[in-house]
Protein backbone atom coordinates (compact mmCIF):
# COMPACT_ATOMS: atom_id res chain seq x y z
CA UNK A 1 0.00 0.00 0.00
CA UNK A 2 3.06 2.19 -0.26
CA UNK A 3 2.27 3.07 -3.60
CA UNK A 4 -1.27 4.64 -2.76
CA UNK A 5 -0.78 7.99 -2.09
CA UNK A 6 -2.73 9.42 0.91
CA UNK A 7 -4.40 12.05 -1.12
CA UNK A 8 -5.45 12.44 -4.37
CA UNK A 9 -6.14 10.24 -7.31
CA UNK A 10 -4.60 7.21 -9.91
CA UNK A 11 -4.74 6.38 -13.35
CA UNK A 12 -6.21 3.25 -14.41
CA UNK A 13 -2.19 2.06 -15.57
CA UNK A 14 -1.06 2.52 -12.14
CA UNK A 15 -3.87 0.55 -10.18
CA UNK A 16 -3.49 -2.59 -12.61
CA UNK A 17 0.28 -1.91 -13.58
CA UNK A 18 1.66 -1.70 -17.23
CA UNK A 19 4.64 -4.41 -17.58
CA UNK A 20 5.61 -2.97 -20.80
CA UNK A 21 6.49 0.60 -19.72
CA UNK A 22 9.89 1.77 -19.55
CA UNK A 23 10.23 1.41 -16.23
CA UNK A 24 7.72 -1.55 -15.55
CA UNK A 25 4.49 -0.29 -13.55
CA UNK A 26 3.94 -2.92 -11.02
CA UNK A 27 -0.19 -3.81 -10.35
CA UNK A 28 -1.60 -2.74 -7.11
CA UNK A 29 -4.77 -4.56 -8.14
CA UNK A 30 -3.54 -7.53 -10.97
CA UNK A 31 -6.72 -7.97 -13.50
CA UNK A 32 -7.11 -7.29 -16.82
CA UNK A 33 -8.36 -3.89 -18.04
CA UNK A 34 -12.02 -5.76 -19.14
CA UNK A 35 -12.19 -7.24 -15.65
CA UNK A 36 -11.14 -4.12 -14.20
CA UNK A 37 -14.34 -2.34 -16.06
CA UNK A 38 -16.53 -5.40 -15.92
CA UNK A 39 -15.79 -5.01 -12.05
CA UNK A 40 -17.27 -1.11 -12.24
CA UNK A 41 -20.19 -2.43 -13.54
CA UNK A 42 -21.05 -4.67 -10.96
CA UNK A 43 -19.86 -2.37 -8.00
CA UNK A 44 -16.92 -4.50 -6.90
CA UNK A 45 -14.39 -1.72 -8.07
CA UNK A 46 -14.90 1.97 -7.85
CA UNK A 47 -15.84 4.31 -10.62
CA UNK A 48 -14.10 7.00 -12.16
CA UNK A 49 -13.78 10.13 -11.49
CA UNK A 50 -13.48 12.97 -14.65
CA UNK A 51 -11.67 16.07 -13.50
CA UNK A 52 -12.44 19.12 -15.00
CA UNK A 53 -14.92 17.97 -17.64
CA UNK A 54 -12.25 16.17 -19.89
CA UNK A 55 -12.30 12.42 -21.17
CA UNK A 56 -9.58 11.53 -19.08
CA UNK A 57 -10.90 9.14 -15.90
CA UNK A 58 -8.69 9.63 -12.96
CA UNK A 59 -9.96 6.88 -9.51
CA UNK A 60 -9.88 8.68 -5.81
CA UNK A 61 -6.81 7.26 -3.97
CA UNK A 62 -8.97 6.51 -0.96
CA UNK A 63 -11.48 4.36 -2.90
CA UNK A 64 -8.64 2.39 -4.08
CA UNK A 65 -7.46 2.01 -0.35
CA UNK A 66 -10.60 1.16 0.87
CA UNK A 67 -10.76 -1.91 -2.27
CA UNK A 68 -7.31 -3.41 -0.97
CA UNK A 69 -8.91 -3.19 2.67
CA UNK A 70 -11.35 -4.61 2.12
CA UNK A 71 -9.99 -8.32 0.51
Amino acid sequence: MNQIPQHGFLRLNQIIGQPKATPPVPAIVPVSKATWYAGIKTGRYPAPVHIGGGRATFYRAADIRKLIESV
